[in-house]
């Protein structure tokens, strides 16, 4: 390699756009993990975490509808996927239970979103963040869920 090419910037790489979405999800989880524990005001997490991290790499207009869009429809997705737990609300772990306030908002109010996706993404994150067998249970509560709010989808997926 000659002195010339190897000083020469070099290109900053992009990030796509599946890889963004994926770390908004992240940085939506760990928020309202704060939130739920600490009982913080979701406009001052947001801001805290626009803050002290570094989001170049994230789409943040998503970042933001979850958070937001959780924060305020959180007794609707807790009634939409609570008649499918084992257990009451409460005894839920927080992370358990962010992550399915998280797949149910996506289920329920981005149509966008391939339903595997919403549960695929989700099962991720509780892979990632959550108790080892957590995926499991997140995976069979979004499931059910999704065979209720996205029933032609599933059935035309199915009939391909």
């Amino acid at each position: 390699m000659t002195e010339e090419s190897s000083s020469a910037p070099r290109k900053a790489k992009k990030t796509s756009l599946t890889a963004q979405r994926r770390s908004a999800r992240g940085f939506a989880l760990q928020a309202l993990y704060q939130w739920h524990m600490a009982g913080q005001p979701v406009n001052e997490i947001e801001a805290q975490f626009r803050i002290d991290n570094d989001m170049s790499g994230t789409d943040v207009k998503l970042f933001r509808e979850i958070l937001q869009g959780v924060t305020h429809s959180k007794s609707d997705l807790d009634e939409a996927f609570q008649p499918f737990l084992d257990r009451g609300l409460h005894e839920l772990d927080p992370v358990e239970l962010a992550v399915l306030r998280i797949g149910s908002f996506e289920l329920i109010n981005r149509p966008e979103v391939p339903y595997r996706v919403a549960i695929n993404e989700s099962v991720d994150l509780a892979k990632i963040f959550g108790a080892t067998d957590s995926h499991r249970y997140v995976n069979g509560i979004l499931d059910k869920l999704a065979q209720r709010v996205r029933m032609v989808e599933i059935r035309g997926a199915r009939g391909k």
